[in-house]
């Protein structure tokens, strides 16, 4: 993966947030000089993502270290699977351990959550794709776990595309626009280069929105009979996302419409951290 600035202050940030004033620990009981090696260990089923970042917090710590990667993101763990080793200074692998395991444990679950509702609609065309419901400063962390457990990336921020929901409808609306004239507007007022999505309610409201030239259509807690009703008539024309709520009892269902996209927040904002611990050989 690509260390961006954004990544990278944020591995400083969480190295200074636990060793800000040293390891009162270590300093106190381990020899500044000991050498040794300690194992990253999986100790349940899961999805890898984030060992490069694991690895960052240790060399930063410790440039000396050395290391041997087992597992390369995105792959499939087992209880027991070892992950990498750490190889050097003990007192700079104890120091750098749980900042390391923190990254590594929080983006494995997201990949490994994002893996579930994955595999649930594989047997049909719809993408799983995450939202902006992220944890604030892990965002491009989080969308490349996304993409280890086999899912997409919707926006990256506000900037890369137009998406119109229900808030600015309400404002045009109380303006006199009609979704005609949201879209007209939108296009009117942007590069011809962006996509334009907006969201819509009910069936009168998506041929209107598909009339108007919107290139994607965001199906947003439609119930199932009427998603299906809202595909057939979209026909290929638009691309479609189904949005709102869905989680792992309700994705098939809303995959087995035909709609082109499912975005679920829950991926990145409710997935638990992957148990993953730090063994010291």
């Amino acid at each position: 993966m690509k260390f961006n600035p954004n990544i990278e202050s944020l591995i400083d940030l969480a190295i200074q947030e636990d060793y800000i004033s040293g390891d009162a620990t270590t300093e106190a009981i381990i020899d500044s000089e000991a050498q040794g090696t300690g194992t990253i260990v999986s100790d349940e089923k899961g999805i890898l993502a984030g060992i490069e970042i694991a690895l960052k917090v240790f060399s930063k710590i410790d440039p000396k270290l050395q290391f041997k990667t087992f597992i390369s993101d995105g792959s499939n763990l087992d209880n027991g699977s070892e992950i990498a080793s750490i190889t050097g200074n003990l007192a700079s692998i104890l120091i750098a351990e749980r900042t390391s395991l923190n990254f590594l444990r929080k983006l494995s679950g997201v990949a490994t959550e994002t893996s579930k509702f994955v595999d649930l609609v594989s047997h049909t065309k719809a993408k799983i794709v995450d939202t902006r419901k992220t944890t604030p400063g892990y965002r491009n962390l989080e969308k490349y776990a996304v993409r280890m457990g086999g899912g997409h990336n919707h926006r990256q921020n506000l900037s890369d595309g137009i998406l119109i929901k229900d808030n600015h409808l309400k404002i045009l609306e109380n303006q006199g626009l009609n979704i005609s004239d949201v879209l007209l507007k939108a296009k009117n007022n942007s590069s011809h280069t962006i996509k334009t999505e907006i969201e819509v309610e009910n069936l009168d409201d998506l041929v209107a929105a598909i009339n108007a030239g919107a290139d994607i259509i965001l199906l947003d807690n439609m119930p199932l009979e009427m998603m299906k009703k809202a595909v057939d008539l979209c026909g290929g024309k638009v691309i479609t996302e189904a949005s709102g709520g869905i989680n792992l009892n309700t994705v098939k269902n809303i995959a087995e419409t035909g709609v082109d996209l499912i975005s679920v927040g829950a991926i990145t904002h409710s997935a638990d951290n992957l148990d993953l611990s730090f063994d010291i050989k």
